[in-house]
């Protein structure tokens, strides 16, 4: 992975305790001449840790890995890094996905009760007036209807963080909307949900929040016609994947001022400097950091820890990824 990325993902204590495991080389440094000899070393590796600024794992790579056995991402998607040479290879590969749901689920919730309260709009009125805006009612208890896109590994999450707010408010909490194709009406309200599809979800909720993965079904699933079905002053909130939203369309409907918007994704990304959506009074935009930023890369080394004891072990491993499921992750 890149220098950065195994500084803060792998610092000196957590290498110390990999390396009770065996020989950790390569990741740290940026001189081309080392890292050319270290690339030599994974000639004898067994075990690789790859994360953000890996190489794709394509056949030319892997025939500079004969030994390679299994492959520990310390991040979420490995969809850019495998290939069908990995799995002819019968190379095992696990994602620290797991480890990285919590902090984009946390984020996501933030965003809903930024939204149910107004903040962004709110903070750019306060900003530009220099006046202390005065008590207007906000959108909350009763008058919420959250929308969940997605009852993926982070969407569950989600839900369960507005099962348990709904359950620790003294009114009946917001109403949560479920649409995913693959679970029931029955799943669904043990989830705490109700299941429904996805135009009704977007006609009724003031809040919708994105947990879908990318795949050819799920390009611009929130385009004209849904967004457009969104209740006026509705927020969508998207830590999913970039392509789920027809970009052109969000941008239109937000500059209208009828809808505003939380991205930590978006399409393109990164988004070209003076993109409209960075102008825009109601919608914040962040680069990508909802998963881990900060001290919560350190629980990606932790999990790659953890990981390599179980693989070493013999246990079975938390975060494995087969093939047949590829096509239904992020």
């Amino acid at each position: 992975m890149g220098r950065h990325e195994a500084a803060a993902i792998l610092p000196a204590d957590l290498r110390a305790r990999l390396a009770d495991w065996g020989e950790v080389v390569g990741g740290d440094t940026a001189d081309p001449a080392e890292r050319a000899g270290r690339a030599e070393q994974a000639e004898r590796a067994d075990v690789l840790i790859t994360g953000w600024g890996s190489p794709p794992l394509t056949e030319t790579f892997l025939a500079r890995a004969p030994r390679v056995r299994v492959v520990l991402h310390a991040a979420g998607s490995v969809k850019w890094l495998v290939t069908d040479a990995v799995w002819e290879r019968d190379i095992v590969v696990s994602s620290a996905a797991e480890a990285n749901a919590g902090p984009v689920a946390d984020y996501a919730l933030a965003a809903i009760t930024f939204a149910a309260k107004k903040a962004v709009t709110t903070a750019s009125a306060y900003a530009a007036s220099a006046a202390w805006p005065g008590f207007t009612e906000r959108e909350g208890g009763d008058g919420r209807t959250v929308g969940v896109i997605g009852a993926s590994r982070i969407g569950r999450l989600v839900l369960k963080r507005l099962v348990l707010e709904r359950l620790a408010t003294t009114d009946t909490g917001c109403r949560v909307l479920l649409y995913d194709p693959y679970v029931s009406a029955a799943e669904a309200a043990r989830l705490g949900a109700e299941a429904v599809d996805l135009d009704e979800l977007c006609g009724s909720s003031s809040v919708i929040t994105l947990h879908a993965p990318e795949v050819p079904e799920t390009r611009h699933m929130l385009d004209a016609h849904r967004l457009a079905l969104i209740p006026d002053g509705g927020t969508v909130v998207n830590t999913a994947r970039g392509s789920l939203i027809d970009t052109e369309s969000l941008v239109r409907e937000c500059a209208s001022g009828r809808l505003n918007a939380f991205l930590d994704v978006t399409e393109p990304e990164p988004l070209p400097a003076g993109h409209p959506l960075f102008s825009l009074p109601n919608v914040l935009v962040t680069p990508h950091i909802a998963g881990a930023q900060g001290s919560e890369v350190r629980r990606l080394g932790k999990w790659v820890v953890e990981e390599a004891a179980r693989w070493m072990r013999g246990l079975p491993l938390s975060g494995r990824v087969k093939r047949e499921d590829l096509c239904r992750l992020a």
